[in-house]
């Protein structure tokens, strides 16, 4: 309503900044509980529309790897290794390709020193 006091206008709007202000300040309070709401369980929650899919991609891509793994202990050759290497897209088929490569050349060293030692001792 309507009043003619400049007094009583300037209490109004102080009252009505006051009472914007309580409400920014509980709308501010609402987010930050919703921000750093704590967890319902312990682990995250998976995206239940893509879990399957990414279930279903994850054990594809163990089962790759399983096949890498048995054909890598095929490989006898350092060279064919680093060709594989550098073909090789994915970090967990390199990890693979790079500890063949470790395993032949720690063998190729202690099958070198074994015939180091027979030759030292005729």
């Amino acid at each position: 309503e309507a009043t003619l006091d400049l007094a009583e206008r300037r209490r109004i709007r102080s009252a009505i900044r006051e009472l914007q202000r309580q409400e920014l300040e509980r709308d501010e309070e609402t987010l930050a509980s919703k921000r750093f709401r704590p967890e319902r369980s312990s682990h995250r929650q998976d995206d239940k529309e893509n879990w399957p899919r990414s279930r279903c991609l994850e054990e594809e891509q163990q089962a790759a790897l399983a096949a890498l793994s048995e054909r890598l202990e095929a490989i006898t050759s350092v060279e064919e290794l680093t060709k594989l290497l550098r073909a090789a897209g994915e970090y967990e088929e390199r990890k693979l390709i790079r500890a063949a490569i470790r395993k032949l050349r720690a063998e190729e060293i202690e099958a070198a020193t074994l015939a180091g030692n027979v030759q030292s001792k005729q």
